[in-house]
């Protein structure tokens, strides 16, 4: 699709396309997913006691610099709102490819339309994707909108248009307010391992975005699946 904007407005400057304080709310995807996850792999941390500055030009074995995944400042109104991207504030200037993109309508897994607050196996879209930066992929993301909210809308199509999802949702009368994320750890099965080019013995993490409207309602829900060995994850958060 040569040079299209990405779907969720995935850059700053479009990448290239190939085929292929917490409040009290709704339930909690990762509470649900745990026990599940942990009878597949054994639960493990990353560990890394250098300080912030050390970290942030370091290169891993391969060469690969490490994405910076700011997260408060990429879910800001002021980027989707605006018709940014959320990862224009991570990614800079390198090279971001979205590939194996997916859209379709799917029955909502029990987890999924728990958070959503929609009936058992009730329709939901999904939007599936694989993030590649420099060459290497880093991230597998999965979202979940009802179907009902977002028939119609560019939500299902494959390029959402400028601001992404959240921008689109705006447009729909659901504009995001809130958002949730819950971070976990666990070892990757063989479909991530491969899909991630995994080397041996990496973990991955797991991030849990639940997008909230007014009147506390969620909209969408968006399971990622990151390369340890490729992110800092960094909050920088207002005391």
């Amino acid at each position: 699709m040569g040079s299209s904007p990405p779907p969720d407005g995935c850059c700053s400057q479009p990448p290239k396309w190939t085929d292929g304080p917490r409040r009290r709310g709704p339930s909690s995807y990762c509470r649900d997913q745990v026990s599940s996850d942990q009878r597949g792999g054994r639960m493990t941390a990353n560990g890394d006691d250098r300080q912030p500055e050390e970290q942030r030009g370091a290169e891993t074995p391969s060469g690969f610099r490490p994405l910076r995944r700011r997260g408060v400042q990429r879910l800001a109104r002021e980027q989707w709102g605006e018709g940014r991207s959320i990862w224009s504030t991570d990614v800079g200037e390198r090279e971001l490819v979205v590939d194996q993109v997916g859209v379709s309508e799917e029955p909502a897994p029990a987890a999924v339309a728990d958070v959503l607050g929609i009936g058992p196996r009730e329709a939901v879209c999904v939007r599936s994707r694989r993030f590649v930066l420099d060459g290497k992929p880093v991230l597998l993301a999965t979202s979940h909108l009802s179907a009902a909210l977002v028939a119609g809308s560019a939500i299902i199509q494959k390029d959402t248009g400028p601001g992404g999802v959240y921008a689109r949702l705006a447009e729909l009368g659901r504009k995001p307010v809130h958002f949730r994320e819950e971070i976990r750890s666990r070892m990757p099965s063989r479909d991530e391992a491969d899909r991630l080019s995994l080397s041996a013995g990496t973990p991955v993490i797991i991030i849990v975005r639940t997008a909230f409207a007014d009147g506390s309602r969620p909209v969408e829900v968006n399971e990622m699946i990151l390369d340890s060995s490729a992110y800092v994850l960094e909050y920088d958060i207002e005391a």
